[in-house]
């Protein structure tokens, strides 16, 4: 595929331990990280880690997969944390392999190590998840008869036994993966211009033209919202009818060329350039550009590597230099620094455990 830098995210969760009472009840065993926010840290040349902020702000653990598990490694640049009931998966794409775990407690439950190439994000639906994988990359600049543009495929994985028992093949790059209205939505992240749709039951698949250079993509009420940002032209949000898609869009002003990071959050669009976080109606016909905030980046590229819009607060990873732990930045919604915290290397991704 095409990603000159492979830069990966994933994130820590864990299950709930279910034991019998004396009167024939069941009781859930918290664990210590049924609360809170799960941070994902990339991780560089070593391995990727996850640290954990109560949700009071209170309580913070830089490390907590290695805390739970001291003899065993979580992988290296983790990319993306998905959930199945009290199970999270967590994908370590530059080691090829997902491990599943107690989101309560982070306990290893079980690996899955085969099938995978690459693997970027993913989701669950009827007993089995659905990851996609970058498998080659494609030199770069990216040129439309490299074949990493069209060998990419998504891992259908067994959720009974942690085994992929087929591959979806896309013809195409493939990278976010959101399940919506019982279909499969993938984005593309280079040149290419189509939303990849999936059947999951059939394997069948279509393509909305929505431009290249998607990322960040999120629904809400049936409608999807996928953010563009092509390399020295405008940004946009397309947002895709999921009843019949069709397509509205709303540029960016050239202010916002370059824009990353989508959330959606109570009626609310909030979306990143640089080190400023900006926020718009979810119905506005035009994107804001007034900020809500601005930090001061100590990355070496200036600029957010995660970020998230939950429970009335902003969470900012800051990229840092990607050799040494970075920060973790918790704001109001107003722009109100409310803590920081040092996590680990690159941290790319905010999960919520509540």
């Amino acid at each position: 595929m095409k990603f000159s830098k492979l830069f990966l995210v994933a994130l820590v969760s864990s299950l709930v331990f279910v034991s019998c009472t004396d009167n024939g009840t069941e009781s859930v065993d918290p664990g210590d990280y049924n609360n809170g926010v799960l941070v994902l840290n990339e991780g560089s040349a070593g391995q990727g880690s996850v640290s954990h902020i109560s949700s009071d702000l209170a309580t913070f653990t830089q490390d907590a997969y290695t805390t739970a598990n001291p003899a065993d490694l979580l992988g290296k640049y983790v990319q993306n944390i998905f959930f199945d009931g009290n199970k999270a998966f967590i994908i370590a794409g530059g080691s090829n392999k997902i491990t599943v775990v107690d989101r309560n407690t982070f306990k290893i439950i079980g690996k899955i190590e085969t099938g995978l190439k690459n693997p970027r994000y993913g989701v669950v639906s009827n007993g089995k998840a659905y990851v996609t994988n970058a498998n080659t990359y494609a030199a770069w600049p990216v040129t439309a008869g490299d074949a990493g543009n069209t060998d990419d495929y998504i891992a259908v994985i067994n959720l009974s036994t942690y085994t992929v028992d087929s591959k979806i093949q896309l013809n195409a790059t493939a990278n976010r993966i959101v399940l919506a209205n019982g279909k499969l939505y993938v984005t593309e992240p280079y040149n290419n211009n189509k939303l990849v749709v999936v059947n999951p039951t059939t394997s069948a698949i279509e393509n909305i033209n929505i431009g290249s250079d998607a990322d960040s993509m999120e629904e809400k009420d049936g409608v999807l919202y996928i953010l563009r940002s092509p390399f020295g032209v405008a940004s946009e949000i397309v947002k895709v009818k999921l009843s019949d898609a069709s397509l509205t869009k709303i540029v960016f002003p050239s202010d916002l060329k370059g824009a990353k990071h989508l959330d959606v959050e109570q009626n609310k669009i909030y979306y990143t350039k640089g080190t400023s976080v900006y926020g718009m109606s979810i119905s506005a016909p035009e994107a804001s550009f007034v900020p809500i905030l601005t930090y001061s980046s100590t990355s070496a590229y200036g600029k957010m590597y995660g970020f998230a819009v939950k429970n009335n607060r902003i969470y900012i990873g800051d990229g840092g230099d990607f050799t040494a732990n970075s920060k973790a930045y918790v704001y109001s919604l107003t722009g109100t620094l409310e803590k920081e915290f040092t996590v680990g290397v690159g941290p790319n991704g905010f999960y919520f455990n509540d």
